[in-house]
């Protein structure tokens, strides 16, 4: 298959299976998440459950008392990387095309400029995060294969679309066509693995914010 084949693939058939497994993987899982249910509560509630778990919501995203001292770069590493990947993706001026032609929807995008230095930044970021992991004894012994795996289709998109953007490693229509792959493999990926928090975190955090704030315990 020649590049320009690859090419359209991926961006055709390719992306018609990957958004199909994708949409199917993660109804699936939250599906399950969802019917799991929980034992019925017949204690009176103390309080109201619903502002709380709005309430945990915020609270678990900024880093708990210590955190800045005692793990500074998971903290700072780990802002750095889910806010520069949502930036790459969603206000890249060829990425916010895709989307108009898939939905219909447009919006502004950021300067190439400021894409491509968060791109890069993101980049570095996870790089660090990857090689604390490996050399910390503690989160080396906690991670198994799927942390693993969850840092390598996260990573490659964004490695391929920085190559693909500057010509650099492959010709363009070969690097891109592995770009739009790795992000296909990412969307396969994503509702299997860890990665699903994506779509989960929300619902887990106010679940559990809702259900202390009922008993009156502070979450």
């Amino acid at each position: 298959m020649s590049p320009e084949e690859l090419l359209a693939w991926a961006r055709g058939p390719g992306l018609q299976i990957t958004v199909v497994i994708f949409l199917l993987g993660i109804t699936v899982r939250l599906t399950e998440m969802w019917l799991l249910g929980r034992a019925t509560d017949f204690a009176a509630a103390r309080k109201g459950g619903a502002a709380a778990g709005w309430r945990t919501v915020f609270h678990r995203s900024l880093p708990t008392p210590g955190v800045m001292k005692q793990a500074p770069l998971v903290f700072i590493g780990g802002y750095i990387f889910h806010l520069g990947f949502l930036i790459t993706l969603v206000f890249f001026v060829p990425h916010i095309e895709l989307f108009h032609g898939l939905w219909g929807m447009r919006w502004p995008g950021l300067p190439g400029s400021l894409v491509d230095l968060t791109a890069v930044v993101t980049i570095a970021a996870m790089i660090a995060l990857l090689v604390h992991r490996l050399v910390d004894p503690v989160r080396r012994f906690l991670s198994n294969s799927g942390d693993y795996i969850a840092w390598t289709v996260s990573f490659l998109p964004l490695i391929t679309g920085y190559l693909a953007v500057h010509r650099l490693a492959l010709p363009y229509t070969q690097m891109l066509a592995i770009h739009i792959l790795s992000v296909e493999l990412l969307l396969v990926v994503l509702p299997f693995t860890k990665l699903i928090h994506t779509f989960s975190f929300i619902f887990s955090r106010w679940y559990n914010g809702a259900m202390a704030g009922r008993k009156g315990v502070a979450s």
